[in-house]
């Protein structure tokens, strides 16, 4: 589960004065917006015209990532933040228009492992053939073309420059709309693994990102897993991981360091640092139970550890004063304990950092 909302781009190509593609977009829109409230989705509409996008003219290759041009900046973050792309498009001499192509060949990375489903409309093959042509181009970029399509033959849709209405249609719409997000939602882990930020895990296929209050779901769900063997050990349930509502752990994943580590969409394991004057915090180091002993807490503690900032003097951890597994992990990582217990239970570790570090 996730508490972010899936983002589709509506992206209307047709730049033609008087072009049908507006129309077709708001009736889209329109149609399928009740499906988007119920699966959680944000529609963001944009038409290629209002972009003004040149032909291609960046010097470096887009697989660099480097943009001279505030335009391809604007694009970039536009397309970047999308999950999935629903395509509004004409059919010009069975291709896509130019329009479209151009968009694409703007950028690389952005498009990596995103579904992207058409809406074609068009005389006598209904705009088939464009989108044929677009899923030779998408598919290079690692777009991932949808099954579902809609495609509308002008002559038999539109009267007077106004779609006729149609249930078919309209059914066939949100049908593209629902496998855009399942689709969408399969391919999250890809995504988030070519993140910019995202690096190798210590586990085979693992990788490791900062986590946001986005990810407030999955972080809930591992120290309410996680913290049940330190309430039996210490003999107690006050301990705030097990109780934190999902409000209080979107506040302090904003206000801490915090990195997760992901195997094929599951929160493997996490560990939070933050400063507090001289000292460097670290907590909550959860790994899910059935893959303790692996090295993955050790991974996040040094990965957590490199972290501290230059003029902090020492790092700080509490753990429960009967953890013993968790004090002989940290003993056996330089920390040392402090001589008294916490009133609430809790033992305090430190480690002086090196000087090259601080």
């Amino acid at each position: 589960m996730s508490t972010k909302s899936t983002r589709v781009l509506v992206l209307t190509c047709s730049t033609r004065p008087g072009a049908l593609g507006p129309a077709v977009g708001q009736w889209l829109i329109e149609t399928i917006t009740p499906s988007a409230a119920r699966l959680g989705v944000e529609l963001v509409p944009v038409a290629l015209g209002d972009l003004n996008l040149p032909f291609l003219n960046e010097e470096e290759h887009p697989s660099s990532g480097v943009y001279r041009h505030e335009h391809t900046r604007r694009w970039s973050a536009i397309v970047d933040a999308a999950d999935g792309f629903i395509v509004v498009t004409p059919e010009y001499n069975y291709g896509m228009p130019a329009t479209l192509k151009n968009a694409l060949d703007y950028l690389s990375r952005e498009w990596a492992w995103k579904p992207i489903g058409f809406v074609s409309y068009g005389n006598t093959s209904a705009g088939t053939r464009s989108v044929q042509h677009a899923k030779q181009v998408v598919t290079t970029l690692r777009l991932v073309p949808l099954g579902a399509t809609v495609a509308i033959r002008i002559g038999d849709a539109t009267e007077n420059g106004r779609l006729r209405p149609d249930a078919a249609r309209d059914t066939a719409g949100v049908g593209l709309l629902d496998e855009l997000v399942r689709v969408a939602h399969a391919l999250r882990p890809m995504r988030e693994r070519a993140r910019a930020g995202a690096l190798s895990g210590p586990l085979p296929g693992s990788y490791a990102r900062p986590l946001t209050p986005d990810d407030a779901a999955e972080v809930t769900v591992l120290q309410r897993c996680c913290w049940v063997d330190e309430a039996v050990v210490n003999d107690t349930t006050a301990i705030p991981a097990l109780h934190e509502s999902l409000q209080e752990v979107r506040d302090w994943l904003a206000a801490w360091r915090t990195t997760g580590t992901w195997l094929d969409g599951r929160l493997l394991g996490m560990v939070r640092a933050r400063r507090v004057d001289t000292d460097w915090h670290v907590g909550r180091l959860a790994v899910v139970p059935d893959l303790r002993g692996q090295g993955l807490g050790r991974w996040l503690l040094r990965r957590a550890e490199a972290a501290a900032q230059p003029d902090c003097r020492r790092i700080l951890l509490y753990t429960g004063a009967k953890s013993q597994r968790n004090i002989d992990l940290y003993h056996s990582e330089g920390y040392q304990s402090m001589p008294l217990v916490g009133p609430d239970g809790t033992a305090c570790l430190t480690k002086g950092l090196p000087v090259g570090q601080r």
